[in-house]
């Protein structure tokens, strides 16, 4: 499906940068490195490491994100996004990656920090993985097809707009799984939370049993404090 008329092209239209090849391949080495390497991870040959190993391609890819973040806002050869023709898709992946890091999917998150009073939602990693990698496989397609300005673009906007929230509340996650089991501190059991409702004081607090980290280090591949 072409991003065409959800990407409003005028929020980054204000100054080119001047040879972007340089800066566009090692991006696109970054960001082809991290699908590679998540879809690596998702085929379970290796689940004791699994946690650990999202943890440090998350952490990667987000030095890409900070800097296109950080770089000038990048202009579109055409103002009209070209089509790619449909999305490839990433259910699989999801499913695999919701497999394998059963049982703690799913996390707790706030969406934007700025907001005051704003309740935390229930989010799962597999998703905010596979939407990221959704993100980055656009624009790689446009990369790939040659157009290396409408993809510095593509994924530059999707960073503001998208996956860089994402991938930066999945590193929250995977961070906090190993500083959870590396201090030896039980984590909260979130299994069964409904994904698509805000969790309230209330709901939190009910939220029911411990699992305690010395139970699922071993099978997240993580040692225990000693």
């Amino acid at each position: 499906m072409s991003k065409s008329a959800e990407a409003p092209r005028n929020t980054l239209l204000h100054s080119a940068a001047p040879d972007p090849d340089d800066f566009a391949v090692q991006i696109s080495d970054q960001i082809e490195s991290f699908i590679v390497a998540v879809t690596e991870v998702a085929r379970g040959a290796e689940p004791d490491s699994a946690v650990p190993f999202l943890l440090l391609e998350v952490s990667q890819l987000l030095l890409a994100g900070g800097r296109l973040g950080a770089h000038e806002d990048i202009v579109p050869d055409e103002r009209y996004e070209p089509d790619l023709g449909p999305e490839g898709d990433v259910d699989e992946l999801r499913e695999r990656l919701a497999a394998l890091l059963d049982p703690i999917d799913v996390y707790s998150e706030v969406f934007d920090p700025y907001e005051p009073r704003k309740a935390p939602v229930a989010c799962r990693i597999s998703d905010d993985l596979a939407d990221v990698v959704t993100d980055l496989r656009h624009g790689l397609a446009h990369y790939r097809a040659g157009r290396t300005t409408e993809a510095l673009w593509w994924w530059q906007f999707s960073y503001f707009s998208n996956w860089g929230a994402t991938a930066s509340a999945s590193l929250r996650a995977l961070q906090s799984l190993v500083a959870h089991v590396r201090l030896n501190q039980p984590l909260e059991d979130l299994d069964g939370l409904d994904t698509d409702e805000d969790l309230s004081d209330d709901a939190l607090a009910e939220v029911a049993g411990q699992v305690m980290a010395e139970e699922i280090a071993g099978p997240l591949g993580l040692r225990e404090a000693r």
